[in-house]
């Protein structure tokens, strides 16, 4: 069916017009305020244009959509696409028949027609779906159910099966967008055939809908009946098919006389079936839903909404689908109105319709909760609106209403028995305005009676279908009324469902809302009671501002799931998402019907989904209640820890069904069960369970008595239910209260006891006893009292006495115990020693009992005894360096250590003398003696500057005297003679300077001497004769009075004076002025709020407070003013209206009169163009709208793309252009993406009414209605791509400019051409078009003719000369090739041999030389990014002597060594370092300080990896710690890279925890380098040099015949024979040897490879470096000569000096040589290979072009050879080595024992952990973060950095060889494919072949870690504690310390800041402990430490 959709879109244009349908959005879950969303959207379809109709098959597993010019088949559950078919645009017009009648034609033209579907309806016996269109007069079609791309009938038949065919049977649907059409198939019984239903607006001639102003012909298309009946058969005649389907045919069609139509225009909601509801007969009937706009006056039924019937058969013979013997649709026929609400207020347009069975009870009925509930019955629920009535958006309000079938039907008998047995005037009438109908009025019939004596009356069949002999059809005067229940604005579509005695409604509304309520016995998702009244709703947003369809249906194989349609979407949406409600509480109290609580899987879940769900107390439903949810109680919640075997007694509440014969248990966490048995009956069960084992039980927190253990009641192995009860410990008491150890014995929640004799707190009086008499027995025997011990009554006393603790009585109440009476203490200088008296309460001690006096300092006084109860502490000597400081007064037991006699608290806590010298008042003098257990020591030297200060402390007990003539505040010795006075007040500053006459400025007064107290300066401060009121609260002593000035009575300037027993006045003058305010510009602003105005007048700066007051309520905020203006934000408000401003200077009274601002509408912005962008943004987007101009600033964004916002320019009220912002990481032609508007600052939204509000949350509020699609940036060339383009001066110019095709649709004025520096007018803009294509390509064609003749030409001309440079060049080819060819052969020959030579000369039996772990850190951490890197290598000067080989340890700074600073600095420096390493191991500190330096912009990279690595250092004695603090500051360092692009992750190493990261690995990961990867990369180094020295080197440039890479190719032919040496030299532990080098070598190279072949054994730093040795050849045995690389008899060449080498000295094979230490170092030149190339050279000579030009051209072609051919070698020195990489290789990507390292399967799972936090699931991901972390984080840093491992000397070469393989491991670990070609670098081609392997490898690597078990946190903590032990005193720490701390001094401030803005550092005082730290290290004594 298709209710009036929206105006038709012209055919081909874009399908979603986007004026009139907002961007759909993704699928929100809205909520209610406070309610979770009852509904989830599963599954989704959007359809590119439009959508019509759907349907569902028989079982749901198919849905149907209808959309215009197109039909989708989805599959049920999960709308996934089956099939497709394209039904339009065809070529159509209204005025002519269907094609497919053959015998008409048409003179009208025929344009392209959207098809929009009006009837979609499937026929599943028959197999086929019923599709009718608006094309071809509302053509109908026959689909394959199965397969709906397919025709299953097609009609009408052509060929030889064509039958005759008449325009009613295929004008069967309304041809009109707009227009209405229902359709419903019907079924025969006895397997008679199919028949449709169809109902349609009229669209003919003289319809609204028809076209105009057209000729008579016009009229064939009057016919079209409104209701019909068709032919539905498609196996049978196809002649009869769509034809009316009874005879004569107008019994079977219900039309309105031509005459009437324009008074009856129906428009049909719904088409559905309905057996009545009246028992016995439960007859089949066909009701229409449909609106009418009959006019009021009329005869027939004035209603508007109207439900008609139609019978289908006989009950007996009715099938599921429909109905038996066909009955005369015009003689059952009957209409009734259906009004929703009073006469008055009626909702008078139905828009939707659903029957539906449910429990009802009229609201007239009497009811309450002891009723049993109706039985349910059938239902009609309504959705109507009122028409014209506006609610939120222009929509209109609508209601829901329900009426009762019942009511229905006896309202139809009644009318016909009203209209032909007794006729009533005005119940029911006869339509005449049907062309069926049979007369005007109703006629009473003869009938007769049934029985004699019976009145005459119709038989049932009758009443319900009437007959041919009585008049029809009938149409009943009164409306059916029902009552709205729910209302709102916007319904559109309603669907119900009776679930669990509820009964649920779902509402879809027209901005694409689904709403859901639920009440009592009839549930509405509203919920809905037996009354009909609302108890709950839930919302969910679909499609954002798309109505939904007036028709919703729940899937008829999961009820529990709804279709519905909005405007461009299906959609599924699962009724109820219990599974949001986590406990029962929330589960039942959110009042969904058709959520429970599944006790036994405790969880919230639809009934059906949970197990057991029939037997009792399984699932509770809603209607149970929530105090029906299951709990337990435990009746002994509090047990003592000394009580032996207790036991839990459990109680079990709610809803539990029977745990009889169910494995139970009590459950207490961490894997501890305890066995459980039930009692009781079933409906009071009671469980009862052992506690946990003693020694189980949980540990106390330090600072508590107790412990709050969980329990639950574990029922099949599923906790079910749960419980707290307390553990307590009486015991831990007094050791948690030390000081108060009794007092809160007897105070505590417990049944705890206080022993006097153990002066302790226990948990039973036997307790104390069994102490006492332990004590009794003790002193019994240390004095000789057996003789008492038979006397047991004397014995106790007696002991007690003895041990000083007084009798032994029992304690009940806190105020019996012991304690110290709070007393006055007179406060104590600091320094001077005093006795102090304490006095004691409920004293039992005996004066024997010794005491000592503690002030919480290290020391301890004597207290000697008084009296009973008073004891005085001797010569009581306390300190303070502050200007007071209170120290507590406690009493110890000498002989009980920590028992402490109770103190009371401190009674004056308020008062803090440490903060800044406040006003304190006399009356508080007797207070601040006070102590509640503490003694008041003060310093005058401290916190007195001036005199007042020091004399104002006279108030607090401080006996201080001023000294005027050293300034300074002393003690007093002495009582003074004569009362001091002070100097008079000075006043250095006043502000502000001036204020408005009626006072209130808080005027400020800073200076000296201003007062000792607040009373000294009350009544004090004037402003010339004006008195100022001081503030008490802002008053300090002397510094500062805040004083609020009185009323001017008029305008004057006067100095500030202050009269403290002498005056003081101020420099400055202060002026009362009188403010006046003008006028506000702008005068209007849209109610939305944000317009910045401004207020203009006159002296507007003054005073100290100002408010801008906006109808007496609002302020008006972000003030700024000057002294003529004010400006601030507008805020917003409700109404539009004109409202007064007061601009209030202090408070008081307004200062502005009659300035008013008006509230206009908001602006409204109605649609964007155009809706396309370049990616790079910039293209002018035109905002159309209204109230443009109250907009001041306007800005543009798209959601989502990355970029700031563009600014926007007002044009008109109507007008407003934004440029498009750049979209940085967005891909070309994606989905639209979402626009924002500001408007003054405030985001743009739609006027929401209240309903909408309520029904959506704040953020559907901000959902954008406007979309901005991004497509790829225009290309642009001119014709010939030439980049040039060439012009004469004078010339005219014109430029061809090609565009390449793309889809942003640019309009000729937005194309702009420049030239140069100048805009050039365009004087032709032409856009694409064939003709222009033409004609270009036939100049084209020409120009090629004419160059081809040319060319022919010319290579006539020049093919001899050709013939004879071709010969030229070949005879060049044939000789280079040959060279070619020569060098391959050399190189072939070479890969075959060298593996051979290479595995045999490698000596394996030598030691690696691994450096020590130690070494290995300092390296590796500070690899010349911080400030120790100058020392990280101080190597001690070699002493060269014969001890060649003599240990030299590597020294390093943060080494174990003494920590070098002065002595006089050592104790401050240690005691701040040890406190600084105490912040360092507070995790929260740690980590403020880690993000608070990184945040410094000049935080440079260098010292966050410096950093990092001190830490590390710092650290190492616990790894475990940071592990911890790493892992945190990769979370955070993860949460800023998943926001932006996670992939990025890690690659570079930019923070500190990315540093920190490489040290860890490097930590963990030391022993399995050195134990499995060692060998194999330390035979990789030796192959590689080992190989390199096979062949010529060139010692200048370094440039080498073998290499891996491309760079250090040495590109010549050096022919290089070797030379077999025999050396002797006395060192590295051999004499002589046969040395292998090549007579092209230098001596420096032969120095080399001597050193190498003696000291192959040795480290490389314990080697005698080459100048400092001699090498000495002994031609004959009386010559012998010192080889040099430059002597006398070097050669010159081209003015370069050649170096020398074995060849030049003719050193012959077999030579005797000698190398010796030297004395005398070689000086005669530096480092080879920084020789000046001007000057000197090895093997070749650098390129010099003059002399090319001198040789002949012949002779430079002939030794010229492509330097590429050389190539090959790299290829022959990768052969080589190949082994030993793929060694390395598979070392480091293997596991070893089927065990990773711990830390890489650590850290990998640490990392997959957080990407699944995250909902990171891409794959790629993952290996990213994995791969930056292990193998680019640490693998390669290794292999570029052999020297961090190995003691050996790493070259430059080897270095440039390592860079090559490190990037082959690099690409084996990248993810993105290789894309190489010829141009691709040698270095990366060399390896291309071996990638994908090694690729495969590390895929495998990571895969056998994930599949490994996961480590626990204890494991980890295991080995990372075993590898601080292993290295525990290797390292400084202290000097780390000292590093990490000079960053601390560094950004002191920063920190600090950052340390108060975090409430946990604040709240434990971090900063605090970190100034304690800068003071300690800043002092002056450090600062000459630092100094030195």
């Amino acid at each position: 069916m298709a209710p009036a959709p929206l105006p038709a879109p012209a055919a081909g244009a874009e399908p979603r017009p986007p004026a009139l349908l907002p961007l759909l959005l993704p699928l929100l879950p809205l909520l209610l305020p406070g309610r979770a969303a009852g509904l989830e959207v599963q599954r989704k379809f959007l359809s590119p244009t439009l959508t019509n109709n759907f349907a569902l098959d028989g079982p749901g597993s198919r849905v149907y959509l209808a959309a215009v010019n197109r039909l989708f088949q989805l599959s049920g559950g999960e709308l996934a696409l089956e099939a497709e078919a394209a039904v339009g645009p065809v070529l159509d017009s209204p005025l002519c028949h269907a094609p497919q009648l053959p015998q008409a034609s048409c003179e009208h033209p025929r344009v392209l027609t959207n098809n929009y579907n009006k009837i979609l309806q499937p026929d599943p016996e028959q197999g086929v779906l019923v599709v009718c269109g608006s094309i071809y007069q509302g053509l109908c079609q026959l689909r394959s159910m199965a397969n709906i791309s397919a025709v299953a009938v097609r009609f009408p038949p052509g060929g030889s099966d064509s039958v005759a065919v008449f325009p009613s049977m295929l004008n069967v649907a309304a041809n009109h967008p707009n227009a209405s059409t229902v359709g419903l198939v019907l079924r025969r019984g006895g397997g008679g055939g199919a028949r449709l239903l169809v109902a349609a607006t009229y669209t003919g001639f003289g319809s609204p809908f028809f076209p105009r102003n057209r000729s008579l012909e016009d009229h064939r298309f009057e016919n079209t009946p409104e209701i019909a009946i068709r032919a539905l058969n498609a196996r049978g005649d196809l002649a009869k098919l769509f034809t009316f389907d009874i005879n004569p045919s107008d019994d079977n069609i219900l039309k309105i006389k031509q005459g009437d139509k324009a008074r009856h225009k129906l428009s049909f909601v719904r088409a559905f079936l309905q057996h009545g509801a009246a028992p016995p007969a439960r007859r089949p009937y066909a009701y229409l839903a449909l609106n009418t706009e009959a006019n009021a006056g009329d005869k027939e039924s004035p209603a508007h909404s109207l439900l008609a019937r139609i019978c289908l058969g006989e009950p007996a013979e009715a099938t599921l689908n429909g109905s038996g013997e066909t009955k005369k649709l015009t003689e059952s026929y009957i209409q009734l109105g259906l009004r929703c609400g009073g006469a008055a207020d009626a909702f008078t347009r139905l828009v939707s319709v659903f029957p539906a069975r449910a429990a009802w009870r009229s609201p007239a009925a009497p009811h309450g909760p002891a009723l049993a509930p109706p039985p349910p019955e059938e239902l009609l629920f309504g959705v109507f609106e009122r028409a014209g009535a506006g609610g939120g958006r222009g929509r209109p309000q609508s209601a829901l209403c329900v009426f009762r079938f019942a009511e229905i039907e006896e309202t139809i008998r009644a009318a016909r028995n009203s209209c032909f047995v007794s006729p009533a005037a005005g119940m029911v009438t006869v339509l005449d305005s049907v062309v069926q109908g049979t007369g005007p009025a109703c006629e009473k019939r003869n009938i007769q009676p049934v029985d004699v004596g019976v009145s005459p009356q119709l038989q049932p069949e009758q009443l319900d279908c009437g007959a041919a002999h009585l008049q029809h059809p009938l149409a009943i005067v009164n409306p059916v009324t029902a009552t709205p229940i729910f209302t709102h604005s916007g319904l559109t579509a309603v669907a119900v469902a009776s679930v669990n005695n509820y009964t649920v409604v779902f509402l879809g509304t027209a901005s694409g809302g689904l709403l859901k309520a639920m009440s009592g016995l009839f549930s509405l998702q509203i919920n809905l009671d037996n009354t009909m009244k609302v108890i709950s709703r839930r919302s969910i947003l679909v499609a954002y501002g798309e109505p939904v369809h007036p028709i919703m249906q729940f899937d008829p194989s999961d009820s529990t799931y709804l279709y519905l349609m909005t405007s461009y979407q299906m959609t599924r949406v699962k009724v109820a998402a219990c599974s949001q409600y986590s406990t029962c509480t929330e589960c039942l109290a959110a009042a969904d019907a058709y959520c429970g609580w599944c006790t036994m899987e405790t969880r919230c879940s639809l009934q059906h989904e949970c197990t057991n769900f029939t037997g009792a107390n399984f699932w509770t439903s809603v209607s149970e209640g929530v105090q029906q949810c299951p709990s337990m109680t435990i009746l002994e919640p509090e047990i003592n820890i000394d009580k032996e075997n207790p036991a839990l007694i459990i109680q079990i509440n709610g809803t539990i069904p029977n745990l009889n014969g169910t494995n139970i248990s009590c459950d207490y966490g961490n894997n501890i069960h305890t066995v459980a048995r039930v009692a009781g009956d079933y409906v009071n069960q009671f469980i009862y369970c052992s506690l946990l084992p003693h020694e189980k039980y949980p540990a106390f927190p330090d600072d508590q008595d107790h412990v709050v253990v969980e329990t639950s009641l574990r029922v099949n192995n599923k906790n079910i239910i749960r419980a707290n009860f307390t553990i307590y410990d009486c015991k831990r008491i007094g050791n948690i209260y030390p000081k108060r150890a009794c007092t809160s014995c007897l105070s505590a929640r417990w049944k705890c006891h206080w022993c006097p004799s153990a002066y302790s707190c226990v948990s039973n009086h036997s307790q104390c006893e069994d102490a006492l008499r332990m004590e009794v027995r003790l002193v019994q025997l240390l004095l000789g009292l057996r003789a008492c011990s038979s006397s047991g009554q004397h014995s106790l006393p007696v002991a007690h006495a003895l041990l000083g603790l007084g009798h032994p009585t029992q304690l009940q109440k806190k105020i019996d115990c012991p304690q110290i009476v709070p007393a006055p203490l007179e406060p104590m200088p600091t320094g001077v020693s005093r006795n102090i008296l304490i006095s004691l309460a409920n004293a039992t001690f005996s004066k024997e009992t010794a005491l000592e006096c503690h002030f919480g300092t290290d020391g301890t006084f004597e207290a000697r005894w008084v009296n009973s109860s008073a004891v005085e502490c001797v010569h009581v000597l306390l300190h303070t360096s502050e200007k007071s400081h209170r120290f507590p007064v406690n009493l110890q037991l000498k002989d009980k250590p920590d028992r402490f006699i109770d103190s009371p608290e401190m009674m004056t806590e308020g008062l803090d003398s440490q903060k800044s010298p406040c006003y304190i008042s006399k009356a508080w003098h007797s207070l601040s003696l006070v102590s509640g257990g503490s003694v008041e020591v003060y310093n005058c030297a401290t916190g007195s500057a001036d005199c007042s200060q020091c004399l104002g402390r006279e108030d607090l007990g401080h006996r201080c005297l001023w000294s005027e003539s050293s300034s300074s505040c002393r003690l007093q010795t002495e009582p003074p003679q004569v009362s001091e006075v002070c100097p008079p007040p000075e006043i250095r500053k006043i502000e502000p300077l001036r204020g408005p006459l009626e006072g209130g400025t808080l005027l400020t007064v800073r200076g000296r001497n201003l007062g000792r107290r607040f009373s000294d300066i009350l009544g004090a401060v004037r402003v010339g004769g004006v008195l100022c009121a001081p503030l008490p609260d802002r008053y300090v002593v002397s510094e500062t009075v805040v004083c609020q000035t009185g009323e001017a009575p008029e305008a004057f300037s006067d100095v500030v004076t202050v009269n403290v027993s002498r005056e003081g006045r101020s420099r400055e003058r202060y002026s009362y002025v009188l403010p006046v305010v003008q006028s506000i510009a702008p005068q209007n602003g849209p109610k939305a709020g944000g317009t910045r105005v401004t207020i203009r007048g006159s002296r507007l700066d003054v005073g100290s407070e100002l408010r801008v007051l906006i109808n007496s309520s609002k302020q008006c905020t972000e003030l700024s003013r000057t002294d003529s203006t004010i400006t601030c934000t507008m805020p917003a408000v409700e109404l539009t209206t004109a409202v007064p401003v007061c601009v209030q200077f202090e408070n008081k009274s307004c200062a502005s009169h009659n300035i008013t601002f008006k509230y206009e509408k908001n602006p409204v912005i109605s649609d964007i163009n155009p809706k396309k962008s370049q990616i790079s943004g910039g293209r002018i987007i035109t905002l159309e709208g209204r109230g443009f101009g109250l907009v001041q600033n306007v800005s543009m964004a798209v959601r989502g793309i990355g970029r700031e916002h563009t600014r926007c320019k007002v044009h008109t009220d109507t007008a407003i252009t934004c440029p498009s912002p750049a979209a940085s990481n967005l891909t070309a032609g994606s989905k639209p993406a979402p626009v924002d508007f500001y408007l003054n600052g405030r985001l743009y939204s739609d006027e929401r009414s209240a309903l909408d509000e309520e029904m959506y949350s704040e953020e559907a509020s901000h959902i954008s209605k406007f979309s901005l699609g991004y497509y790829a940036d225009p290309q642009f060339s001119t014709a010939k791509k030439e980049k040039w383009i060439k012009h004469h001066p004078g010339e005219p110019l014109t430029l061809v400019i090609h565009k390449e095709p793309d889809s942003l649709g640019l309009e000729s004025n937005e194309y702009q051409i420049q030239v140069g520096k100048f805009n050039y007018t365009i004087a032709m803009l032409h856009l694409g078009g064939g003709e222009t294509a033409i004609i270009v390509s036939i100049v084209i064609c020409s120009i090629l003719l004419v160059l081809s003749v040319v060319a022919l030409f010319v290579f006539c001309t020049k093919s001899r000369r050709a013939e004879r440079y071709w010969q030229k060049t070949l005879l060049q080819m044939e000789e280079m090739e040959s060279q070619i060819r020569e060098e391959i052969r050399k190189g072939f020959a070479e890969l075959q041999t060298d593996m051979t030579d290479l595995t045999k000369e490698l000596n394996r039996s030598q030691g690696i030389p691994f450096l020590e772990y130690k070494h290995f850190v300092t390296r590796t951490f500070f690899p010349k990014c911080s400030s120790l890197y100058e020392e990280c290598y101080i190597l001690p000067s070699q002493q060269l002597s014969s001890q060649v080989g003599s240990q030299v340890q590597e020294t390093h700074p943060l080494l174990v060594g003494e920590w070098k600073i002065p002595e006089n600095c050592r104790p401050n420096m240690e005691e701040g370092i040890s406190l600084f390493s105490t912040l360092l191991n507070n995790k929260h500190f740690l980590i403020v300080f880690v993000h608070a330096l990184e945040q410094q912009k000049d935080f440079a990279v260098r010292d966050r990896c410096n950093l990092a690595s001190l830490l590390t250092i710092a650290l190492h004695g616990k790894l475990e710690y940071y592990t911890s603090i790493m892992k945190d500051l990769l979370v955070d360092l993860i949460d800023a890279s998943a926001s932006k692009n996670p992939k990025l992750m890690l690659r570079r190493t930019e923070s500190v925890v990315e540093k920190m990261l490489t040290n860890w690995m490097s930590i963990c990961m030391y022993s399995y380098l050195r134990e499995t990867v060692g060998e194999p990369f330390f035979l990789l180094i030796c192959a590689i040099k080992q190989q390199i020295n096979k062949g010529s080197i060139d010692a200048i440039t370094g440039k080498a015949r073998y290499t891996l890479n491309e760079e250090w190719l040495l590109r010549e032919n050096i022919e290089a024979k070797p030379r077999n040496l025999n050396v002797s030299f006395q060192g590295c532990g051999m004499d002589s040897l046969s040395v292998r080098a090549m007579d092209t070598d230098t001596l420096s190279q032969v120095k080399e490879k001597i050193l190498e072949a003696f000291c192959k054994n040795v480290p490389y730093s314990q080697w005698p470096r080459v100048e400092d040795v001699d090498l000495e050849w002994f031609a004959t045995s009386t010559d012998s000569y010192i080889l040099r690389d430059l002597d006398d008899t070097s050669v010159v060449e081209d003015g370069r000096k050649k170096l020398n080498t074995l060849a030049h000295y003719k050193i012959p094979e077999g030579a005797s040589l000698a190398m010796s230490l030297t004395d005398k170092k070689d000086t005669t030149l530096s480092r080879v290979k920084d020789l000046d190339t001007e000057k000197y050279f090895h093997l070749v000579l650098p390129t010099d072009e003059s002399v090319e030009h001198k040789k002949s051209h012949r002779q430079s072609h002939r030794k010229k050879v492509l330097p590429e051919i050389y190539l090959t070698r790299l290829l022959s020195t990768k052969g080589t080595l190949q082994k030993f990489l793929d060694d390395l290789f598979k070392a480091i990507l293997s596991i070893r024992d089927d065990k990773p390292p711990v830390a890489v399967k650590y850290f990998f799972d640490f990392l997959e952990e957080q990407a699944e936090k995250r909902g990171i699931t891409d794959p790629d991901t993952l290996h990213i973060w994995k791969t930056n972390s292990l193998p680019l984080r640490f693998w390669v840093n290794i292999l570029k950095n052999p020297q961090f491992v190995f003691d050996i000397d790493k070259t430059d070469h080897i270095d440039a060889c390592l860079s090559v393989i490190a990037q082959a491991f690099i690409d084996a670990c990248s993810l993105s494919d290789l894309q190489l070609g010829k141009d691709s670098p040698t270095n990366k081609l060399l390896y291309a072949k071996e990638i994908p392997e090694y690729r495969k490898i590390v895929q495998r690597y990571y895969k056998q870690i994930h599949d490994m078990p996961p480590l626990s946190e204890q494991e980890m903590n295991a080995h990372l504690a075993e590898e601080s032990r292993k290295y525990r005193n290797e390292f400084n720490t202290n000097v780390a310390m000292a590093e990490i701390y000079k960053y601390a001094k560094r950004y002191r401030s920063q920190i600090v800041a950052a340390l108060d803005a975090n409430p946990t550092t604040k709240r434990t005082q971090l900063q605090h402990k970190f100034e304690q730290v800068i003071a300690l290290m800043e002092d002056n004594i450090y600062e000459s430490c630092s100094e030195a």
